[in-house]
């Protein structure tokens, strides 16, 4: 059978007719020429006994130089008793196959990129725009699993993870990690961005119990503690914020961020933001004689980065910047005057035991504890004490329906603690005995 009868200055020059037909290059090969002028290749073969044809693709797109390839390819399917049809249309199916695994790879979010979406579409309306979750995330998930795809991670790879956090002593790091992972791939299954939560049926407490802490100051400890704190060699502003914690039973980072602006002395009121409260819920306290003077010895207190001496805005400045306190700072202070047989750390206070009470270690926030303890002792109702403590009310058809501020009660309640302080810290102070609860 003759062959390579077509060739390119042929195919050029053949004119459409009325009806279609066919031009043959040999063994099978023919490119058809439509009236419209449209002209494909066609591989017409018997197979099995039956006439068939097979399309190569239009001459646009298909050479001659190809398509005499593929009717070769055929030829070599049906010398094997396999029709080329069926060859070519599983052939395409591979094809297909193989371009679509390979979209779906390229879909495929990592741990990483999938956080990045998260982070910008839920974090970002959280008070600290994700700063604390990312920070986190960077140091314990994205160094082991933050390249693998976000579907193929497995509750296993996740338990090794918040394991060796475990071991590094950090249990309450693990349980808040859990707590985040989980809600990233929550956020992943809704969007249909994975299938599957790894995180199912892993537990914060398989990574350790949350314990809550019970510590409280005694009245005794109260009335030792001034003298270790200039034992302790604490700044005189540390030492007023400790007191001002004391008797307001505000947060070490409501009193750490505090702006003189909020503070009016005159009206006796200290203002707490919305930006400032854990809760992002404002807050008004009502100073106590002695809170207010607490005060006064921060407002006369030199500052180093103040070089014309007038006052900047700041309650708690910052050292070398124009910012307030780290909220951290407070923390590291007692922290680090607290060590017990450990050293003292680099570049900070070596006091390392002068902080230690009978009752064991303490901390900011056990101050706040202590507080609402003896508002409680000296008789102050326990919703006027979560008031003071600026809590969400738990009941929720209590916080619909009940709006009421209890400002006069709570001024009473703050009053109330500022003269028991005052009482316990005078220095006839051994005379002073608890006050008991009111009935």
């Amino acid at each position: 059978m003759a062959t390579n009868l077509l060739n390119d200055r042929k195919i050029r020059l053949t004119k459409p007719a009325d009806k279609e037909f066919l031009l043959s290059d040999g063994r099978g090969l023919f490119l058809r020429i439509r009236p419209s002028g449209a002209r494909d290749w066609l591989f017409i073969y018997t197979f099995a006994g039956k006439r068939r044809k097979m399309g190569l693709g239009s001459l646009e797109s298909v050479s001659l130089a190809t398509a005499r390839s593929e009717a070769d390819k055929a030829q070599d399917c049906i010398a094997q008793q396999i029709d080329p049809q069926l060859n070519q249309q599983q052939l395409v199916a591979e094809q297909t196959a193989q371009r679509e695994s390979l979209e779906a790879k390229k879909s495929r979010q990592t741990v990483k990129e999938l956080f990045g979406v998260w982070e910008k579409r839920e974090l970002t309306s959280r008070k600290d725009k994700g700063a604390e979750v990312r920070r986190s995330f960077e140091k314990d998930l994205f160094p082991t699993l933050g390249t693998v795809a976000a579907e193929d991670i497995t509750r296993t790879m996740l338990v090794k993870v918040l394991d060796s956090v475990v071991e590094r002593g950090a249990p309450i790091v693990a349980r808040n990690l859990l707590g985040d992972i989980r809600q990233m791939f929550g956020y992943a299954i809704l969007r249909g961005i994975v299938e599957h939560d790894p995180t199912s049926r892993l537990k914060r407490d398989d990574f350790g119990k949350k314990v809550e802490r019970e510590r409280i100051l005694t009245e005794a400890e109260i009335k030792v503690l001034p003298d270790m704190l200039l034992a302790a060699r604490m700044a005189e502003s540390s030492t007023a914020a400790i007191w001002i914690m004391l008797s307001t039973c505000c947060r070490v980072g409501e009193i750490s961020r505090a702006a003189w602006k909020d503070v009016d002395l005159e009206a006796k009121t200290w203002f707490i933001p919305p930006e400032n409260a854990k809760n992002t819920k404002a807050h008004t306290v009502y100073l106590s004689p002695f809170a207010i003077r607490q005060f006064e010895t921060l407002k006369k207190l030199p500052t180093e980065n103040c070089e014309d001496g007038t006052q900047i805005k700041w309650v708690l400045p910052a050292r070398w910047t124009d910012m307030h306190l780290c909220v951290k700072s407070l923390a590291k202070q007692i922290g680090d005057r607290q060590r017990g047989d450990k050293p003292p750390m680099k570049c900070r206070s070596l006091h390392i035991n002068a902080l230690e009470l009978p009752g064991g270690k303490w901390t900011p926030h056990d101050l706040r504890r202590t507080a609402a303890t003896m508002m409680g002792v000296l008789g102050v109702r326990p919703d006027v004490i979560e008031k003071c403590l600026n809590h969400v009310e738990q009941n929720k058809i209590v916080r619909i329906y009940q709006r009421q501020k209890l400002e006069a009660e709570q001024a009473e309640a703050w009053r109330l603690l500022g003269e028991r302080l005052e009482l316990l810290l005078r220095r006839d102070a051994d005379n002073v005995v608890m006050i008991r609860s009111a009935a």
